[in-house]
């Protein structure tokens, strides 16, 4: 028998991850798992978090499918300031009118979510996915829908003592207006990304160098402090007021409103072969109605065999092999994270929305 405890834990789950920056929508109904459907055979009727623990992972402990997690949520709007998972509180299972919650202890006691104010030091709680990585990725690539646009920037033409290339502490020189408050950032042309089957241009990735701050104007040419850099910053980097990169961590992940079909178009760092916690860049975007959160399906692609009658070429049926969660969505374009690779994924390998039925997934 799973653990039974009183109705008022029914929303403890919306509480955990809200208080990881995680939301679900105004009048959202959970849909609810079952205990057979729903839940891994080998789920434990408690688990105590260790740090280094997502909520991710700790849902795929109890979860076939760790995405899934919102379904066992309960929406209380009364909840504003709710507690957040820490090292050492214990997750337990319990019974919710006939299917599967999720409560949390913490020390001896029970947590009961309030709209009490409480400080506790964020940097001790637990994430919902590894956003660490996401943000050092962030901090250094960008998207430009607009190529043509970069022509207007601001860009380096040279150094201090006719320099080729410049580092920390060095003066450098640009031609074009530069913003006179804030750092500016050096940005080097990277891969152009296409659609693979029309051509369209989805996105120019501009990749970080390093910043600066703006000494002065003198007409068209501006004089710059490096103030960090990641490489060396050489004629022609263009110069940028630094991107608005605060990373969205309210991660509700589901299944797109819409019919996604697309494919991973490339590996920042031009990796052949793609696994767990990488990211990648896939084809489609804000226009097709991703937004970070959502949650893809990847489809390893099939092997390329010849006909023994014909000598066609035919590529066999593909298989199931992960999943990315979107967490920068573009307009043509997105990044996401492999959060889950049964099988070696590949630039190439289609992505689509994942089976809603968890009857379904299960077959």
């Amino acid at each position: 028998m799973r653990q039974t405890v009183d109705g008022k834990m029914r929303r403890a789950w919306l509480g955990l991850a809200a208080g990881l920056g995680l939301a679900v929508a105004a009048g959202a109904q959970a849909q609810g798992l079952s205990w057979e459907d729903g839940l891994r055979g080998d789920a434990p009727d408690r688990y105590t978090v260790v740090r280094g623990d997502t909520l991710w992972d700790i849902s795929g402990r109890f979860l076939r499918h760790p995405w899934q997690w919102p379904e066992v949520w309960q929406v209380n709007p009364q909840i504003r300031n709710p507690h957040l998972i820490y090292p050492g509180d214990v997750v337990y299972l319990y019974d919710c009118d006939g299917r599967p919650c999720i409560g949390l202890e913490r020390g001896q006691g029970q947590v009961r979510l309030s709209p009490e104010m409480r400080t506790i030091p964020h940097r001790e709680a637990i994430t919902p996915i590894p956003l660490e990585d996401i943000r050092h990725f962030l901090r250094e690539h960008r998207i430009v829908d607009d190529p043509e646009a970069l022509e207007e920037l601001a860009y380096v033409v040279g150094g201090d003592d006719r320099r080729l290339m410049s580092g920390v502490g060095d003066r450098l020189y640009a031609r074009g207006e530069v913003p006179a408050i804030g750092r500016v950032g050096f940005y080097r042309v990277g891969e152009r990304f296409l659609d693979p089957a029309s051509g369209e241009l989805l996105g120019l990735e501009l990749e970080g160098v390093g910043q600066a701050r703006r000494e002065r104007q003198e007409a068209e040419m501006a004089v710059l402090e490096v103030t960090s850099s990641q490489q060396e910053v050489r004629n022609g980097d263009i110069v940028l007021p630094l991107e608005d990169r605060g990373l969205v961590t309210e991660f509700v992940p589901r299944a797109p409103e819409r019919e996604v079909e697309g494919t991973i178009l490339a590996v920042p760092g031009g990796v052949q072969f793609i696994g767990r916690l990488q990211v990648v860049a896939l084809d489609r975007g804000r226009r097709d109605g991703l937004e970070p959160g959502h949650v893809l399906r990847v489809e390893q692609r099939g092997e390329l065999v010849s006909d023994p009658r014909t000598g066609e070429q035919l590529r066999l049926p593909g298989e199931d092999a992960g999943l990315v969660m979107v967490f920068k969505a573009y307009q043509k374009m997105s990044y996401g994270l492999i959060m889950e690779a049964s099988r070696t994924l590949a630039v190439g390998d289609r992505v689509h929305n994942p089976r809603r039925a968890v009857s379904a997934a299960l077959r």
